[in-house]
This record gives C-alpha cells, structure tokens and sequence, in this order.
C-alpha cells in the first residue's frame, strides 16, 4: 500500500523531494524512502566519529599555520570517504554539502574531566585547552563565528571540504561510472562580499583538483539562505550562487527573534493564549517568513532565472510547509528520510 500511495503521489506532485542525510547509511535509508537527492549534507555530523574528533580538535588548538594543515591532511581522507559513500548511494542525483557551519567551541569538551582527557590524549598542556576553550567562549554563538565566517577566517577549511567533495566524486567516477552532482553549499551568508570570497576558493580548489584528475565533474556552488538580509539581497547574492537552499530553521530564528534552544520557556503559553498557531520552527510561519523566502527566490531569479531553490529545515517534511513551498516556486523540499514519504504525499496534495 506504501509503494502504491507513493507512486501515486508521484505521478501529480511537480516538485522534487530530497533528504538530509550525512552519512552513506543515512543516504541509503533515504533512498529507499523514493529521495530524489539530498538537499543537506551536514559535514560537521562527519566529525564526531572515532579519531576525527581529536583531529578537528588538534586543528582547533593548532597555533600555526604547519599545525593547522597537518591536522585537516589527517581529516580529509575520512571526508572524502563518507562523501564517496553518499554518492554511491545516490547514483547520480544530485547531494548538497553544507561546509562547516557550528562555531568551533562544539568540538571542545567543557567539564574539567574531559579536557583533562583532551589535555592527555593530545598531549599538549592542559592549561592550553582550558584557554583555548575560554577564548572560544561567545554570548550568542549562533549569531557568532560560524558558518561562512569560520571559512572566511580559516581558508585552510574550505580548502580541505571542496577537495573532499570533488576527490570524491572523481574517484566514484572511475571506480563505480557514477557520475556525481555534487553542490557546494556555503552557509550564514549575508553579504555579497561574503559569497564572492568563498566561491573564488571553492572554485580555485575544485579546478586544480580537476585538472590533476583529467576529469570533468559537474559541481555547483551556491548558498543557505538563512539571513533575512540575504533575502532582501538575493538578487545581488545570485550573480554568484547558482543555488539557494533557505534553511528555515535559522531564517525562523532570526525572524522572529526567537532561540530555538529557549523557546520551550514560553511557546506553551503563546500556543494556550493563541498568540501563535504552531510552533513556528514545526510549521512554517508563511505571512512572515515565507515572505522572505518568496523574496528571496523571486529577487534571485530576477538575476538567475534558472536559479534552483530548495529548502533543507524539518520545515521540508511538513505537509503546511510543503504546499507553501510549492505555491512559492521552489524546485526541492528536503527533510530527514522518515519524513520523505510525508512530504511526496503533501506535495501530490497541493498539485491537485
């Protein structure tokens, strides 16, 4: 009945379906749940696993610029193999790969014990690790050094994901004859400025690796819009993305002037009072920022009218949300894979 359902919902929707996904099993799942790609690939997911850990750590502590690269040339192997088996599981669709987005104090153990722990597992000093977590220390670390400030201040970063990416689709290529789409996501952008100087490395990047290869790969860059004054500018932004993903998750955030991390405090007595609906971050707020959202791809495709939009919040697996971005013009939605089914339904339903 499931695969009936599906199919059904398939023949009418006019919109794709994509997941997040950030690991080859994840990218499996979802395409068993009929994903037509992933719309969010979340590196920084990629960096908690086993020794990765205390090599991103290594970098975070590293006072030179030696240092620093020493410790990405251990993380890049293991980037570039989780990339290789996502795209292998996608056989050719199209897999959207945010770089680094969370500030680097994440990464950083805070209790005494497990600096402690870090101090001695890296061997360095453990009055090093407690500075270098004090340093990192922000007041609002979602409106801090993240995202692509974090690419900005740490070109080496960049640098490192972009080989990752186009290394592995490469070798899936001449291993595996599946020919990758992979679309290089920077995030937090906010400025014109921001964009052109990431996109310049990106590209610098991705061509020498190309060149060296004697291959040609398919790869876009493009942006998540997730600052209001992205969308008041998304004209000026789409000169040089060729994609926008809004993440609506943070544009709600920033809209609103709401902490998802807080908002459990008092959205109860605003949802009893109706002062709101929903919970703005479970279904999206469509007079405000869906406003924004539909600025954002019209003032994007005033410039680049072949401009592909998507969004990769939960907002993507919300029936509501769903029909909204369908109304709105987008070309994708993209949630987690058990939200995949949900989604091609709703989006069959706002075709009829």
């Amino acid at each position: 009945m499931y695969k009936a359902v599906s199919d059904w919902a398939d023949q009418y929707r006019n919109i794709n379906v994509r997941a997040n996904a950030d690991s080859p099993a994840d990218a499996a799942v979802a395409r068993a749940f009929g994903a037509e790609g992933i719309g969010l690939c979340r590196t920084e997911h990629m960096f908690f696993e086993g020794e990765r850990i205390w090599d991103i750590r290594s970098f975070i502590l590293a006072d030179t610029q030696a240092l620093r690269d020493a410790a990405l040339k251990k993380l890049l192997p293991h980037q570039r193999k989780d990339f290789e088996g996502i795209f292998r599981a996608m056989k050719g669709l199209p897999v959207t790969v945010r770089l680094l987005d969370p500030p680097l104090h994440e990464f950083l153990p805070h209790s005494d014990a497990e600096q402690k722990q870090m101090a001695d597992h890296l061997k360095v000093d453990l009055d090093l690790v407690k500075s270098r977590v004090a340093e990192l220390h922000e007041s609002n670390p979602m409106l801090g050094h993240r995202g692509c400030r974090l690419s900005i201040t740490y070109p080496e970063l960049c640098v490192m994901q972009t080989r990752a990416i186009i290394e592995a689709a490469c070798n899936v290529l001449k291993r595996s004859k599946i020919k990758a789409e992979p679309e290089i996501m920077i995030p937090l952008v906010g400025t014109k400025a921001e964009i052109d100087h990431l996109d310049k490395i990106v590209r610098e990047t991705a061509e020498a690796v190309l060149e060296k290869r004697g291959l040609k790969i398919p790869y876009k860059v493009g942006t998540m819009i997730e600052i209001p004054r992205a969308a008041l500018i998304a004209d000026e932004i789409a000169e040089t993305a060729e994609f926008f993903s809004f993440g609506t998750n943070d544009l709600t955030q920033l809209t609103f002037g709401y902490s998802r991390d807080d908002i459990g405090s008092f959205l109860p007595d605003y949802l009893n009072e109706k002062i709101l609906d929903v919970d703005p971050f479970q279904s999206l707020d469509q007079n405000g920022v869906g406003q924004l959202v539909q600025m954002g791809v019209q003032k994007g495709r005033s410039t680049r009218p072949d401009l592909k939009c998507g969004i990769c919040g939960e907002h993507g697996g919300d029936p509501a949300s769903v029909k909204f971005c369908v109304k709105a013009g987008l070309n994708y939605v993209s949630c987690s894979p058990y939200r995949v089914p949900i989604a091609r339904v709703a989006a069959a339903q706002a075709a009829l």
